[in-house]
């Protein structure tokens, strides 16, 4: 098997530029943390340091700001090129929506200048009328992708604001890290409900290169094999990432039903237990 063929897996929220936020530091730094992702089979990488919304609403700190980002990136983008030649490498901005008006017109600030953006609210914290920012940004012809938002404090516990989320037309991305506990017990719980719910699309590392974040798309894949859902992990991993970096929608992704036994096996945490 090809070096190429073996790079199936994508990933569409990662911190590894270096120096432009609280991801890489150094160009080492990120080339480290893209060596571990080819380990484990990620491919295609769509790198997103953050940025707020507010800056777009002027142009002089708008431009300064994408000028910084793509002068570390184009460094980045050679060294990957030279020592991961099969790896296909991408930028766009995770996008703190710290204002209800985003200007998300410059394809610089979009997931690898498609139509697709990916936005988080402010703090992990949910603001009021989160509904309408998202609706805006579908009907300037963009598509928000919600950003790890099993995360967010202020969800309800039926999580009918994430499912409110999803009908506006945005899409759900969890982090890697939520499903074997990296932040914690409940919000294992809320991405294994969003999973069962049939509402995530995508599921990413949200990478930050340093010692106490490492990768966890290992621990997630047997996860998902345990509980007899290989097909859900391919869509959400290798099918959905893949058609995003191409401009084209996700397919639905089968529906997270575990196989008897499995949610008893995690400890019972999902409040109803094994089934």
């Amino acid at each position: 098997m090809t070096t190429e063929s073996k790079l199936r897996l994508g990933d569409l929220h990662s911190h590894l530029i270096p120096g432009v936020d609280d991801g890489a530091r150094t160009l080492e730094e990120a080339l480290r943390a893209v060596e571990a992702m080819v380990k484990v089979g990620i491919g295609t990488i769509v790198t997103t340091p953050h940025v707020r919304a507010s800056v777009f609403h002027d142009p002089e700190r708008g431009e300064r700001r994408i000028s910084e980002v793509e002068s570390a990136y184009r460094g980045l983008a050679v060294a990957v090129a030279e020592r991961f030649p099969h790896v296909r490498l991408g930028r766009g901005f995770e996008v703190m929506l710290d204002v209800p008006d985003p200007d998300l017109r410059d394809p610089r600030v979009r997931l690898a200048s498609t139509d697709f953006v990916l936005v988080e609210w402010p703090r992990l914290r949910i603001p009021r009328g989160t509904n309408a920012v998202l609706a805006r940004i579908r009907a300037d012809g963009f598509t928000p992708i919600v950003a790890h938002p099993e995360r967010y404090h202020g969800l309800d516990a039926e999580l009918r604001i994430a499912q409110s989320w999803r009908q506006t037309g945005a899409l759900l991305q969890v982090n890697h890290g939520s499903l074997v506990g990296r932040y914690g017990t409940e919000a294992r719980v809320r991405a294994l409900r969003l999973l069962q719910m049939g509402v995530i699309h995508y599921l990413s590392s949200d990478h930050h290169p340093r010692p106490d974040h490492g990768l966890d798309i290992e621990a997630v894949r047997t996860l998902f094999q345990e509980a007899g859902a290989e097909e859900s992990f391919q869509c959400l991993t290798e099918v959905n990432p893949s058609r995003l970096v191409q401009g084209e929608d996700p397919l639905p992704v089968p529906v997270f039903t575990p196989r008897r036994g499995f949610l008893g096996r995690l400890g019972n945490f999902l409040g109803g237990g094994g089934n």
